[in-house]
């Protein structure tokens, strides 16, 4: 006889060929029950290690129930994240992506580029990566200062020097002509004498050129930036808030600064060794210098706008902060000061028996700064930008004062922002 084919009543009464079909138990989903909090542990949070492919021992995997009693089959269920997922390589960077969802992870701070991974010694624009000896290394978006960038000089015309030179000359000549013919040295005195004036009016000049620099700049007129030109010179006071890359100090690690330096200084005795080329004998020389600056913001106190300072870069700046002594060394003290010891194994340099001072200033965010720069309008975006010509003081032959100029853009900041800091 031939076989028969299987049939079967439907709940409808219907008649179907085949065998009735077992009612499967239905997987749960996310949201039939309360998901317990696993606290970051891949060991407890079942399907979603297995989503990001991190390995489970064996042991600690959760049984799975044979398809008889009714299985719980890993990605049968909605919200089971099944379906592709582009795998990441060992490590502890963030995942490439997950297209299934659209999500993108990523860590870091903000501006970080995506799939870097921790440890990478890689740099986006300004960020601060910590170098293997700890010292902190910025990227191109931070300005890099060095210890005498800021050009203070005299502005005076190279013709003007020129005939000057030439009249000493000729005084000299003429003197020793009239001395050796009429026999009178009182002649030969009196251009020395006028040589020895202008001697000390170039070297007062010299002794005060920064700080007549400094009084002209404090006493220079406040513009509002609100009607302020494109193009326009200004001098801008107000509170300064950190850009998209905050600066610490080196030593004391003062953070969230627009502006940081630490410099080591040594102290040459008789013979003793220069900390640079141009260390003189019983002096303090610099040996080594960090000066960090980036771009910044300041909220004018006469119209209240704030105006972005493009101060990173690799824009010229002239700072003129006051720094601090932080830490003094003789022989005596140095192993009482360990972590200024391990600042110095940090830049590899000797700490041998030198006399040392260790100076930090910095513009802390909340600080008040005056900025003098120029105004730069572009798509409703206020900017203070370096100027192209030097700033110069003018002269004042009443007082005996060549006119003084200073390059880049001025960062003026009377007292150590250690107090009167306002917070933002």
């Amino acid at each position: 006889m031939g076989s028969r084919i299987p049939s079967h009543q439907l709940s409808n009464g219907l008649y179907v060929s085949g065998r009735p079909e077992h009612h499967k138990e239905r997987p749960p989903t996310l949201a039939s029950r309360a998901v317990p909090y696993t606290g970051g542990d891949v060991k407890n949070s079942g399907e979603l290690g297995k989503m990001f492919d991190i390995p489970v021992s064996d042991h600690l995997k959760p049984h799975r129930p044979s398809s008889s009693s009714g299985s719980f089959r890993s990605g049968s269920g909605p919200n089971s994240g099944s379906g592709p997922i582009s795998k990441r390589t060992s490590g502890s960077g963030p995942i490439s992506g997950l297209h299934p969802t659209g999500l993108l992870l990523t860590s870091g701070p903000v501006g970080s580029s995506v799939g870097r991974r921790s440890g990478q010694s890689g740099q986006v624009e300004g960020q601060a990566v910590n170098s293997a000896k700890g010292k902190t290394v910025y990227g191109p978006a931070v300005t890099v200062l060095g210890f005498d960038d800021v050009k203070v000089g005299f502005k005076v015309s190279k013709t003007l020097m020129w005939m000057l030179l030439v009249v000493v000359v000729i005084g000299l000549m003429v003197g020793t002509f009239l001395m050796v013919a009429v026999k009178k040295p009182l002649i030969l005195v009196s251009v020395v004498a006028v040589l020895v004036l202008g001697g000390v009016v170039v070297m007062w000049n010299c002794g005060c050129r920064k700080r007549r620099l400094m009084s002209f700049l404090r006493k220079y007129p406040d513009a509002e930036l609100r009607g302020a030109v494109d193009g326009q010179f200004v001098k801008v006071t107000g509170i300064v808030t950190c850009g998209s890359i905050p600066l610490e100090s080196s030593f004391q690690k003062v953070a969230r600064c627009v502006y940081v330096s630490t410099e080591l200084y040594e102290y040459k005795g008789w013979g003793g060794r220069s900390a640079n080329p141009k260390h003189r004998c019983f002096s303090w020389g610099c040996r080594n210098s960090e000066k960090y600056v980036a771009d910044f913001y300041i909220s004018d106190f006469q119209s209240g706008l704030r105006a972005v300072v493009k101060a990173g870069y690799g824009a010229k700046v002239a700072p003129f902060v006051k720094e601090t002594t932080v830490v003094d060394i003789t022989k005596e003290n140095l192993d009482s000061n360990p972590s200024f010891v391990t600042w110095l194994a940090d830049r590899s340099l000797s700490s041998d028996d030198r006399v040392m001072r260790l100076k930090e200033g910095y513009i802390k965010e909340g600080s008040t700064v005056s900025v003098m720069g120029v105004v730069r309008r572009h798509d409703n975006v206020l900017m203070i930008v370096p100027p192209t010509e030097p700033i110069s003081t003018g002269c004042q032959w009443s007082c005996g004062l060549f006119p003084t100029y200073v390059e880049g853009l001025v960062l003026t900041c009377d007292e150590s922002q250690n107090d009167d800091v306002i917070p933002v």
